[in-house]
């Protein structure tokens, strides 16, 4: 991170209390790791609760050296506490966002306001589950809570979770699946919790469960996805929010339509970025968003007016064109500005696709036939993008013979789309339950097709989410689909390349059965941004900073690949991901700790039910004489008519085996 400038000098010198219990009101004590001023007792300071089960001994230990350290050197107690049943947290976590998540949330805030080194207001800050949880904690409204970080994050837990998009299931629900069975059935750190970690560790591996057994079992929006979506009553959030993210994360989406939603002070960035705090994100450029956090929690938890509010609501960065590639460490672009979101685009462009392939301004009447073998998708990015290995998009060209494609003439002139593109037709289908997946690319005049954005639809799910409808048998039905959004210039002598089919893999499960649609009265409307004054008005952002990174020693290096293979003559193909940390040893606890992480996925093009998904995960603890060790498999099938989910666990700690475990389940397919 050589484009960091390191802070080691601030305005309040800052000490850290490593290990602080928090009591819950059940008599649970949650692990608390805390920076902050030295002379906080003195001069109380507001709190910045980060809130995660990533364990905050050895997993976000990193970034939290970073960040909170920072804040702290700023004025601010920096707060990172381990959920229940995580980490070096008592107790038991049994899924996601769940109501005890809350209620031990609120229980922190009112301790940490009840601290004398805290001034009685706290902010929230977190990245994805810590996103989520900023965003259902405030509209618990607790009364010590005063602002919100949220980056990464969602208001639906269904249409914009790493679960479902467009009501087709995500592969990602299995891959995140099986991250999560491994994080929640990891060790509690002796050094912290003492002689009782191995009868801790054992309650975890009994009772923590394989949370993707749920996950899969509601399969459409039901009260299991409406609980912790904020989206059921945004009215419910009255502080002052935040919302920050990238556009190669899953998780854009959101910003929009809470900006377009939420009642109170809020604000959206969007930057070029992964799935990581914009300080240190890729792709770049990288911002000072430490800075920007301080001017936030300046402004709403200090009274101290630093001129954020009277800034434009929405920042965006608009990405220049660029050559198609699995990774990018800059994307070059420009930020403009938005005084708000009202749920589209002021100006819409409408291109109609032709049987002949053309991609024109004039509606043709075209009837079109819309197949695509199992296997499209094969040059499609991971849904969620960390931004740290190769795995973006490849060349859309990719797709040639996969998915149908359609393209304009070569732009006579810039165009400019910023927010969410919409796919309109009607839609027959030969089988009850189909996907219909559009992708947008820009084709650049050597013949390489970068990609856009991209959507998904359940043509079961076309009129409800809650209430799946199975295609009729003889007739179109009118079908909107909407793309992700995106900020992004198309340069003159360009092509857009609209390319249709009906299968997405590996990023969304198959369909229960081959399908081929017909399409009619199609039309993609793109969301059109003219240039504004508030763009070349605005201040740019300071550079990145952090605080001084946490120091490590690497006992062995890590690796990372991605590759497809072909049988040629069963015609199965496989696509695999497989990332090894290396050992790295964190000198200040002097834990040694080794991850490693595969997962394969396996489909025959013309098969929809041979799609099987599986991912593994072994995750390594050393220190001294201590040691645990956690390896996890997990498989998941596409049968008729059935989801079949398969899981072991084994644990081992340096006296030999602690727990084995399996599971075995198949659930039926509800229209998905």
């Amino acid at each position: 991170m050589t484009d960091i400038t390191i802070v080691t000098e601030f305005p309040r010198k800052p000490r850290e209390i490593e290990n602080s219990w928090i009591p819950m009101p059940d008599g649970t004590r949650l692990a608390a790791r805390i920076w902050l001023p030295e002379d906080a007792e003195s001069d109380p300071v507001p709190a910045i609760l980060e809130y995660l089960p990533y364990r905050k001994r050895d997993g976000t230990v990193e970034r939290d050296a970073l960040t909170h350290p920072y804040f702290a050197g700023h004025g601010y107690a920096g707060v990172r506490v381990d959920m229940r049943g995580t980490g070096d947290s008592e107790g038991v976590c049994l899924g996601e966002y769940l109501a005890q998540e809350q209620e031990d949330a609120l229980a922190i805030i009112d301790w940490l306001c009840a601290q004398p080194w805290c001034s009685g207001k706290v902010g929230m800050i977190g990245i994805s589950w810590g996103g989520f949880n900023g965003l259902q904690i405030a509209a618990r409204r607790p009364a010590g809570l005063g602002a919100v970080i949220s980056l990464c994050s969602t208001d639906d837990r269904y249409a914009d979770d790493i679960h479902f998009m467009g009501g087709a299931m995500l592969c990602d629900k299995l891959n995140w699946g099986a991250t999560a069975f491994a994080i929640a059935n990891t060790p509690p750190d002796p050094a912290i919790v003492g002689e009782d970690w191995r009868e801790m560790w054992r309650q975890r591996l009994d009772r923590n469960g394989l949370w993707l057994l749920d996950w899969v079992r509601h399969q459409r929006r039901d009260v299991f996805y409406a609980h912790g979506s904020v989206c059921e009553a945004y009215g419910d959030i009255e502080v002052p929010v935040y919302m920050v993210g990238g556009w190669a994360d899953g998780y854009t989406n959101a910003i929009f339509r809470t900006l377009e939603h939420l009642p109170g002070p809020s604000k959206g960035l969007v930057g070029p970025w992964g799935h990581k705090y914009p300080h240190f994100a890729k792709p770049g450029p990288r911002i000072g968003f430490l800075q920007e956090c301080l001017r936030w929690w300046d402004q709403h938890l200090k009274g101290q007016d630093t001129g954020i509010m009277a800034e434009p609501k929405l920042r965006a960065w608009l990405q220049d064109p660029a050559p198609p590639a699995p990774f990018h460490a800059e994307r070059p672009g420009r930020w403009v500005a938005e005084p708000g979101w009202a749920g589209s685009a002021r100006d819409v462009q409408a291109l109609y696709p032709a049987e002949d392939g053309r991609l024109g301004d004039a509606p043709g009447g075209a009837r079109l036939r819309i197949r695509a073998p199992q296997t499209a998708g094969a040059g499609a990015a991971t849904w969620c993008i960390y931004g740290a290995v190769p795995d973006g998009a490849l060349d859309q060209n990719e797709e040639a013979g996969k998915l149908t494609a359609f393209e304009t003439a070569p732009l006579a002139a810039d165009i400019d789309l910023l927010g969410f593109p919409l796919l309109h037709a009607e839609v027959a289908s030969d089988a009850p339950q189909a996907n219909l997946v559009a992708t947008l690319s820009a084709v650049d005049e050597q013949g390489r097709a970068t990609l856009i954005t991209y959507g998904v639809l359940n043509l079961t799910h076309r009129n409800s989410h809650a209430t799946p409808e199975p295609m009729p048998a003889d007739k179109a039905v009118p079908v909107t689909v909407q793309l992700n959004a995106c900020g992004q210039r198309i340069a003159r002598g360009q092509r857009l390349r609209l390319a249709l089919g009906t299968a997405y893999w590996p990023v969304i499960w198959p369909a229960q059965h081959d399908a081929t649609l017909t399409l009619s009265d199609t039309r993609l409307d793109l969301p059109l941004r003219a240039a504004r004054p508030e763009d070349a008005a605005l201040a740019p952002f300071a550079p990145p900073q952090s605080a001084a990174p946490m120091a490590t020693e690497q006992v062995s290096e890590g690796s990372f690949r991605r590759t497809r293979s072909i049988d040629h003559v069963t015609g199965q193909e496989v696509f695999q991901r497989v990332s090894d940390s290396g050992a790295e040893t964190h000198l200040h606890t002097g834990i040694t700790v080794h991850y490693e992480n595969s997962e394969t996925y396996s489909i025959h093009p013309d098969d929809p039910q041979s799609a099987v998904g599986t991912c593994v995960w072994r995750k390594v603890y050393a220190r001294g004489d201590w040691r645990a060790e956690l390896r996890t498999e997990v498989t998941m099938r596409a049968l008729d008519g059935v989801w079949r989910v398969e899981a072991t666990l084994v644990a081992e700690d340096a006296q030999g085996r602690v727990a084995e475990r399996s599971w075995c389940e198949d659930i039926p397919r509800d229209l998905v």
